[in-house]
């Protein structure tokens, strides 16, 4: 029997539970051992459910206990997450976590003090949700060379873009739908500022590169300025905007990024709607492959914590190596990257039209019939910082969204 603990009785780790007990006969069939659920910490009471029965309010009841050989972390944020983490771990204790934040701020340590005790530290659930990720960069394509990963990591906002499109809607307005259905938090700035992709990114990236991509170091745009409007021109252009992490190698540099993009019917990511992820991987030897799957929520979460501990228990005193080593991965600065542009301008398009192509040369033009007073273009591919410089040249401009098409 192997006996674990689970942080957190929130959404993920109720979740973690249910699926144990659930799938319980399948699971122990799989780890080779009777998975018990011995501890689940919470600082609430649940007066009327099963985890009564286990339920302790004071960690050190967990850490003290010999008995306990893999620990869940599914508490989220950095602390007390960090310090429990690091004290279970240090005790001898692989962690299992769906925590994106503490995986991207304290990976490489927490990897690192694993390894020292030849123990496990995973987190699959961290990037993807119920989407196998982590495992395939860790083992699956090892015999590749990662040059590129592009996904839409994050439900929240890939559900408020779908629903604008759907609907015509302002962003406000899809925001307080999702919110009322829970799909974005009360307060949904990590998603809608694009934090919580960015942490995602940095997480597959230093994965997939090998060196630790800081996720502080990562241009981070999210999609609270995209509106109605420029809904109605990626209609017209035929696109759709998606809210994109990417990291990528060119030449011997490497650039990540997080920020709207338009892409076209040819992009394998142009049908992820509503609150689905997929994440697109390219490789020298592979050539492309996707994820695609339900990236968050509670039982696919919940599946993917449950997957790694799992793993931690036919990996008992036996570390599987992680391709994350401590040495920071320098990115490309951000005014380097090359895209094309779609521009929003105030004016005519028959008349101002020539103004644009002297300052940007050709350009493609696009017009809404119900929107006056302003025209679009998309721009050739440029550097970030010529796009600004010619930009700064043209009266009116409104608003421009990054694209590839």
């Amino acid at each position: 029997m192997i006996n674990i603990a689970v942080l957190g009785y929130g959404t993920v780790g109720s979740g973690v539970v249910e699926v144990i007990r659930t799938n319980h006969t399948s699971i122990n069939k799989k780890a080779g051992e009777y998975i018990n659920i011995k501890y689940v910490l919470d600082l609430r009471d649940f007066p009327g459910d099963p985890v009564e029965e286990v339920l302790v309010h004071d960690f050190e009841t967990i850490i003290n206990d010999p008995e306990i050989q893999i620990v869940v972390e599914v508490m989220g944020g950095v602390e007390p997450a960090y310090t429990f983490t690091k004290r279970a771990l240090e005790a001898g204790k692989s962690v299992c976590t769906s925590n994106k934040e503490l995986v991207a701020k304290h990976g490489v340590e927490l990897l690192a003090i694993a390894k020292e005790r030849d123990i496990n530290y995973l987190f699959e659930a961290s990037c993807g949700g119920g989407i196998p990720i982590i495992r395939p960069l860790n083992s699956s394509l090892t015999a590749d060379e990662i040059d590129e990963i592009t996904g839409i990591l994050n439900g929240t906002t890939n559900y408020i873009l779908s629903q604008m499109a759907e609907n015509g809607s302002d962003f406000d307005e899809v925001l307080k739908d999702a919110q009322d259905k829970g799909y974005a938090e009360r307060n949904p700035e990590a998603d809608v500022e694009g934090y919580d992709a960015c942490r995602k990114i940095a997480i597959l990236s230093s994965l997939a590169f090998g060196d630790h991509v800081d996720y502080e170091d990562i241009y981070t745009e999210g999609i609270t300025k995209i509106t109605a409007t420029d809904i109605k021109y990626a209609k017209v252009m035929g696109t759709s905007i998606k809210l994109l992490a990417t990291s990528k190698k060119v030449g011997d540099k490497f650039y990540a990024m997080v920020s709207p993009v338009m892409i076209d019917r040819k992009s394998p990511l142009y049908s992820v709607n509503d609150v689905f992820n997929a994440i697109f991987v390219h490789g020298n030897v592979l050539g492309d492959a996707m994820f695609y799957g339900s990236g968050a929520g509670k039982l696919p979460t919940a599946s993917a914590v449950v997957a790694d501990v799992v793993d931690c228990a036919k990996h008992l005193h036996r570390n599987i190596m992680m391709s994350w080593s401590s040495k920071k991965l320098d990115l490309m600065d951000v005014e380097e990257v090359k895209n094309r542009f779609f521009v929003r301008v105030r004016g005519s398009m028959t008349g101002d039209i020539s103004k644009v192509e002297e300052v940007f040369g050709s350009v493609q033009p696009y017009g809404v019939a119900d929107v006056a007073d302003e025209f679009g273009f998309l721009t050739e591919e440029m550097t970030e910082k010529e796009f600004r410089e010619k930009a700064a040249r043209v009266e009116g401009v409104i608003s421009r969204i990054r694209a590839r098409v």
